[in-house]
């Protein structure tokens, strides 16, 4: 046995690859957060927090645009190389301004979307 042999048993190599679809893969209302998280993600205390993932990731631009433009809510925090989106307001504007961004990638963009979930 070669030396390398040896090295290499037992261990496994992964790889990761992300793979472009147009898709939001998470869409889910925090009604009531625990005080906790807002300060963890560093923004003001609201009712609700909204949040989305979203692929391409650059997308998460344009749902900020509608989800602001469809209901009285704040960004909390926008990654456009992650695709994460968190919005802030009370409980219904965010699930009115969730399910606007839904409908809008759906129907306009040809997006898979996940449905809107609550906890």
């Amino acid at each position: 046995m070669n030396s390398h042999e040896g090295q290499s048993q037992g261990l496994q190599r992964i790889i990761q690859e992300s793979v472009p679809g147009k898709q939001v893969t998470i869409a889910h209302v925090i009604a009531a957060p625990d005080p906790d998280i807002y300060e963890r993600l560093g923004v003001q205390a609201h009712g609700a927090l909204g949040i989305l993932t979203l692929s391409p990731y650059e997308v998460s631009i344009i749902a900020a645009d509608i989800a602001t433009k469809a209901a009285s809510v704040e960004i909390g925090f926008i990654d456009r190389f992650t695709g994460s989106l968190v919005l802030c307001g009370d409980v219904q504007s965010v699930e009115t301004a969730l399910q606007f961004v839904l409908q809008n990638l759906s129907s306009n963009l040809g997006f898979s979307v996940s449905p809107l979930t609550r906890s």
